[in-house]
């Protein structure tokens, strides 16, 4: 796996005034088909990491995968995407978390407005978002097929809750936190105050693009209204002292291991 030519200070610089950047290029297109290949193979498994839509069938996501498979092992230990993460964090990090997230023709659903500091602080005592989401587009993501988008700035805000039907107190079920009913959620009044000064920002790009967006920005994506799959592929980087304190969710949510991650070839 070759690492990836890119100025990790100029990406950073941006992710910290915008809370998100997107890199001028893409992954390598043999790893983008091996990790195409590696969603179509494990959607067929059987497993509490495969999560559905509503009607039972339907992927939504994929969750922990790094943890059962050797392609995603290797991905989240890829020296581009630790740098980035290390750089964005100041600090060595862990994978708190890996996800795959499947929008399928017309019938892969919207994900509301919230911000992931608010599960992981609420649910999981993660004492400050001192982490970073690094994002690869699976698929070409465009305007009409489920786009992430972020209100640009909004990171800067601390958490603007409390979530919406939540107030602080952890919710009953993790099932919640990967449903289209999502727990935490920022309410559609607030999230049209905020964008009058943060302006909403569709993170788009061709199959192979790599994002990244802070941990309190603001953000969503709507249902797949397309003819085109939408399939993203989130690793969660944290800082190694900013362990949670009372994770209670499934290892497949919020992985226990927060040991340092190596890179490939170290």
């Amino acid at each position: 796996m070759r690492a990836l030519e890119t100025n990790v200070a100029e990406v950073v610089e941006a992710y910290r005034r915008q809370g998100w950047a997107v890199l001028a290029h893409g992954i390598d297109p043999l790893l983008l088909a091996d990790l195409r290949a590696t969603v179509s193979r494990i959607c067929g498994m059987v497993r509490p990491e495969v999560v559905h839509e509503e009607d039972g069938e339907t992927v939504r996501a994929l969750h922990g995968c790094h943890r059962f498979d050797d392609v995603c092992e290797r991905l989240v230990r890829h020296p581009l995407f630790v740098d980035l993460a290390e750089a964005a964090v100041g600090d060595s990090v862990y994978v708190y978390q890996f996800k795959i997230n499947i929008k399928s023709p017309r019938e892969g659903k919207r994900w509301p407005w919230h911000q992931d500091f608010a599960f992981w602080a609420v649910e999981d005592g993660m004492p400050e978002p001192d982490a970073v989401n690094i994002a690869i587009n699976l698929d070409e993501v465009h305007e009409r097929n489920g786009p992430l988008t972020v209100l640009t700035g909004s990171h800067r805000l601390g958490l603007v809750g409390p979530p919406a039907g939540s107030g602080s107190a952890p919710s009953t079920g993790w099932q919640d936190h990967v449903s289209a009913n999502l727990t935490h959620s920022v309410d559609d009044a607030v999230v049209r105050e905020l964008a009058a000064e943060h302006p909403p920002t569709r993170l788009l790009g061709p199959a192979g693009t790599i994002s990244l967006f802070h941990p309190s920005i603001v953000h969503s994506s709507s249902d797949n209204l397309s003819d085109d799959r939408r399939t993203m592929l989130f690793i969660t980087y944290n800082s190694v002292r900013n362990a949670p304190r009372h994770v209670t969710r499934p290892s497949f949510l919020v992985d226990p291991d927060t040991t340092a991650v190596t890179r490939l070839g170290a």
